[in-house]
């Protein structure tokens, strides 16, 4: 049986980390890219060299050529500026808008058959212009952020009650910044909703603290952003695209015509296979998560016209 081969653009920490776990779960054959000369080849030699501790065969390689990423079956995209303290994910646009567009470029000439998940911020503008600069269609092309938003709301959630994190189930919608929407109605612990055992105190400091979650670790780090939590929630995507599990996960998907939207990469839960994003789920929300959401896709808009 042959092997996925997955490639990775960018080899700064969420590459690192992805390619450790892709490889060592042997989800695929990996390929970091990156621009800096040497960086993706030493990363590649010290976890190839430890892959016999692992267990695993997976093959792991670097390189500064776009060509070493042909016939990739998957490619996840970690490259650009990462935040600083006081910086908000939107000061990263104009930045990161140049590198998108070379990253969609390279893996338009190289690996135009992969399916792509974005996890490079402002998010909801990188997949957009993604997607903008590659013509890929839209099935193939999926931003990695509720995922991430949703673990972080069930791992304070778990916290605050002292119960498994594998029994919290959560949802957030929207873009991926400080306008994201925890639908807290959806939030269950084994089925049953927080409402029912947490008061709406603390439900509310837990959203407040979910959608500054991000913020919260850049203000801690100083001189980075987060790095594990996301590059497993891009495993999550990754492992439900490879092996077909069909998955349903919250992703910046494009919506054409859902939720009354058209044309924007917005995060609602779709399910994840082979295809791609198979099918966007269009869930029921009352009056004020409606107008929370609305508020959400604004900013992505705003965001998008930045970029137009």
């Amino acid at each position: 049986m042959t092997r996925n081969k997955v490639a990775l653009i960018g080899g700064g920490n969420i590459g690192g980390v992805l390619a450790e776990q892709i490889a060592f779960r042997e989800l695929g054959d990996v390929v970091i890219f990156d621009v800096v000369d040497g960086l993706p080849q030493g990363k590649a030699l010290d976890m190839a060299a430890g892959a016999p501790l692992a267990a695993a065969d997976a093959k792991i390689s670097g390189s500064n050529d776009y060509a070493d990423i042909a016939g990739a079956d998957l490619v996840i995209i970690t490259a650009g500026l990462a935040r600083k303290p006081g910086m908000s994910r939107d000061d990263l646009l104009s930045t990161n808008l140049k590198i998108m567009t070379q990253v969609a470029e390279g893996v338009r000439e190289h690996a135009p058959d992969a399916n792509v998940i974005v996890v490079s911020n402002p998010l909801d503008a990188m997949v957009y212009t993604f997607k903008r600069h590659s013509g890929f269609p839209k099935n193939r092309v999926v931003g990695m952020a509720g995922v991430l938003d949703s673990a972080r709301l069930r791992a304070f959630v778990a916290w605050e009650l002292g119960v498994s994190v594998q029994d919290v189930t959560a949802l957030v919608l929207g873009g991926h910044g400080d306008t994201m929407v925890p639908l807290v109605r959806y939030c269950t612990v084994a089925g049953i909703p927080i409402g029912q055992l947490l008061p709406q105190s603390k439900i509310d400091a837990i959203v407040k603290r979910t959608q500054g979650a991000g913020g919260e670790v850049v203000g801690l780090l100083k001189t980075g952003s987060a790095f594990v939590s996301p590059a497993f929630s891009a495993i999550e995507m990754a492992e439900s695209i490879l092996r077909d599990k069909k998955r349903v996960l919250a992703c910046a998907c494009m919506l054409e015509g859902e939720y009354g939207v058209d044309g924007l990469y917005v995060g609602v839960p779709c399910i994840l296979g082979a295809g791609g994003v198979e099918k966007v789920i269009e869930v029921e929300m009352n009056a004020d998560e409606r107008m929370l959401f609305d508020a959400s896709v604004q900013h992505v808009r705003t965001l998008v016209e930045q970029i137009s």
